[in-house]
């Protein structure tokens, strides 16, 4: 009983297509009324069905939609926006919905019918430090990571570089190298080096040495020589004890003399009554240096400045007597 009501529904649903399918046409559409209306045209919807002898009346898609086949609908799709990674690669007509393109950087995750739309873009992986790209993304893949070998290190997580090996730059490790930092080399002390820096140091010293004795010798030398000069002696005491081998003293010597017999011949002539005058005086052995002419006028040579010294010494001899 029951299997016989199924096969009937069956046929009934089955004979109820047929009928639909012979009412309306491939290029018709039913109404709310139950009537085949003819489709619109792909870039139209439908803005009032068909009714009676009246056929279904058509509006335009408006910009921004499209209707992209023939329908019975009454509103257009409305266009599609490339954002998010996309770019517009075709714009968006009336009959056909906007094709996107996938910017640098990203790549498509969801394609449309058309495989050059993209409905959906992700921007590419980046790599962590520690790991190298194998494969770059591309606009159709995201990019392909893998870690660092052990003995190489990758900061940005682009290219894997090899440790480097301080042997080879004359130095020695100071720190030890991970994926994401390189190894850490310092200088090495060179026995050589030190050696330079020692001579090098021993020679400085020698040098200042060499310097500072020179420097003593020639200030002894100069201190020898002033020493020894007679021009150095100040004290008149002194000066006057010693015997004097000056030109000086035989200039002085010499006047005297001549000046003593001068003096004598003069007594003689003279009467005992001018003997009591002061230019008696005159006839005695004279001291003064007013006798001696002054040095320095008739010449400058070396016995004209010690001639001088001398005139000064005793100067200062006859002020102290007065």
């Amino acid at each position: 009983m029951k299997s016989a009501f199924l096969t009937r529904l069956y046929i009934f649903g089955i004979c109820t297509a047929f009928t639909y399918e012979e009412k309306c046409g491939q290029s018709e559409y039913l109404s709310a009324a139950d009537e085949c209306c003819p489709m619109c045209a792909m870039g139209s919807v439908v803005m009032k069905d068909c009714h009676g002898d009246y056929s279904t009346r058509c509006k335009p898609c408006a910009k921004g939609t499209f209707m992209n086949e023939p329908n019975g609908l009454q509103t257009c799709f409305l266009c599609k926006i490339c954002e998010n990674g996309l770019f517009i690669s075709q714009d968006c007509t009336t009959i056909k919905d906007t094709v996107c393109g996938v910017l640098d950087g990203y790549y498509c995750k969801h394609y449309t019918d058309n495989r050059n739309d993209c409905s959906l873009a992700i921007k590419h992986s980046k790599c962590k430090p520690g790991e190298q790209i194998i494969t770059p993304g591309t606009k159709a893949s995201d990019t392909v990571c893998e870690p660092c070998s052990p003995g190489f290190y990758s900061p940005e997580g682009v290219n894997c570089s090899k440790w480097t090996d301080c042997l080879v730059r004359n130095e020695i490790e100071d720190e030890e190298g991970t994926s994401i930092k390189d190894v850490q080399c310092k200088r090495q002390r060179n026995r050589y080096v030190l050696i330079a820096a020692f001579l090098t140091a021993a020679a400085v010293v020698l040098l200042s040495l060499l310097v500072l004795c020179l420097c003593k010798r020639r200030k002894a030398v100069r201190s020898f020589f002033i020493l020894n000069s007679p021009v150095e002696e100040t004290d008149p005491q002194s000066s006057q004890c010693a015997p004097s081998t000056s030109p000086l003293k035989d200039i002085q010597d010499t006047e005297s003399t001549a000046a003593q017999a001068d003096c004598n011949k003069e007594h003689t002539v003279q009467s005992p009554e001018e003997e009591t005058e002061p230019q008696s005086s005159q006839c005695a052995p004279s001291t003064s240096p007013l006798k001696v002419s002054q040095p320095g006028k008739e010449g400058d040579g070396p016995v004209h400045r010690i001639a001088s010294k001398k005139w000064d010494l005793i100067n200062d001899k006859d002020k102290d007597s007065k």
